[in-house]
């Protein structure tokens, strides 16, 4: 039976093409409705955008609070963390400024806020000890590895036709400095910290800084190495005629306990290497340099010249003085007074970071913030210091 009969005698249209027409009618009206959910969607986004454009970029509003800082998005986010111990906080710090996040260490500490890690550096590079003087390096490692050549290539004369006699070569001792945690565990109320006109970020970091600096300085100069960085007064002191690689040489007063004149000052100057002493220092105790203030030499001169502005040292005989109170005082075979070029002679290694956790559940209701950092010390060159002592030989 032929399309047309069918059609006749049916009176339906059932043949490809009208069956085509009829789904494609189909597709039309479901991709309708589909463009006009997405269109829909659009705009509700863009409305949101632009919501979000005017919250951002709106003008601030006059605040009242006389500190401009206090506004900062870092500085908010961690006076929120100290206060609250709220993780969210820093969070939102990262948020807002991704070059001051707050990473997470492993241990689940977080780094400290930059403006405290820095007022806590300064305050330990500015004060009176040997790390304002000594060599320092920051290091990624859990050591630091010093080579030096302390010994001299071999040399002879020779004739045009005589046979060139082999010398000797020079030998390279490498010291290792291990890096060690110094902490500091500080402590305030928790009302104080709920107190939102004190300055959290200025205490933390003065408390910080005190201590650190002190531990620091007395490990510089008496650290037994153990758990803490080595001082350079722990190792062989040995008398400077006889001095070897591996210990420090010292020259004697002439008197027990005490000075014999003016003399040993002058002695200890020359007994270091004409290469150390361009850069040298001298280091000792208050009580010691009020001893050494009253010192004349032979023509009625005082040795000793205070700095001639403001921050710079005082001299003795010419070289700075860096008064460090972990210097010894003046007593019997004491080696209360040090002259070296201590950038030479004396390695500080540190690891950059400085961590901060808070803890407010061990010492209610105080709250705890321990702080931690890895430095290591010790003596890299034994050529380069020179001591005193206070004794007849």
């Amino acid at each position: 039976m032929s399309n047309t009969e069918e059609t006749s005698r049916t009176g339906e249209d059932v043949s490809p093409v009208a069956e085509v027409k009829s789904a494609m009618a189909g597709f039309m009206t479901d991709f309708k409705g589909f463009r006009a959910d997405i269109d829909t969607r659009l705009q509700n986004q863009e409305e949101k955008m632009k919501m979000i454009e005017r919250k951002t970029f709106a003008p601030a509003r006059p605040t009242l609070a006389a500190n401009p800082d206090a506004g900062a998005p870092h500085q908010k986010a961690f006076n929120a963390y100290l206060r609250s111990g709220d993780d969210d906080a820093l969070r939102g710090l990262e948020l807002e400024e991704k070059a001051l996040s707050g990473s997470v260490a492993a241990d689940g500490g977080y780094l400290v806020d930059p403006q405290t890690a820095n007022t806590i550096k300064t305050t330990l590079s500015a004060t009176a000890s040997i790390r304002s003087i000594a060599n320092v390096v920051s290091v990624e490692a859990t050591s630091f590895d010093v080579l030096i050549d302390h010994t001299d290539l071999g040399h002879g004369w020779a004739s045009e036709t005589a046979a060139v006699t082999e010398t000797g070569t020079p030998a390279i001792d490498r010291i290792t400095i291990p890096l060690h945690e110094l902490s500091a565990l500080p402590k305030a109320s928790q009302r104080l910290l709920d107190d939102s006109a004190f300055d959290i970020e200025g205490w933390l970091a003065t408390r910080i800084a005190d201590k650190f600096a002190r531990a620091e300085a007395s490990a510089f100069v008496n650290g037994d190495g153990v758990d803490k960085p080595t001082g350079f007064l722990t190792k062989t002191a040995v008398d400077n005629d006889v001095w070897a690689w591996g210990n420090l040489g010292y020259v004697p007063t002439g008197a027990d306990g005490d000075f014999n004149g003016a003399d040993a000052i002058i002695d200890l100057v020359y007994a270091l290497g004409t290469e150390y002493r361009a850069h040298a220092t001298f280091v000792m105790n208050s009580k010691t340099a009020g001893a050494v203030r009253k010192m004349k030499d032979a023509d009625g001169r005082f040795l000793w010249s205070d700095g001639l502005a403001a921050g710079e040292p005082a001299r003795l005989m010419g070289y700075p003085v860096v008064v460090a109170e972990d210097m010894p005082d003046i007593a019997s075979d004491a080696t209360a007074i040090a002259f070296g070029d201590f950038s030479s002679g004396y390695t500080v290694a540190e690891r950059p970071d400085l961590r901060v956790l808070r803890d407010p559940f061990s010492a209610k209701p105080h709250v705890l913030f321990y702080a931690t950092k890895r430095v290591g010390g010790d003596v890299s060159d034994f050529a380069a210091i020179k001591l005193l002592k206070f004794a007849t030989s």
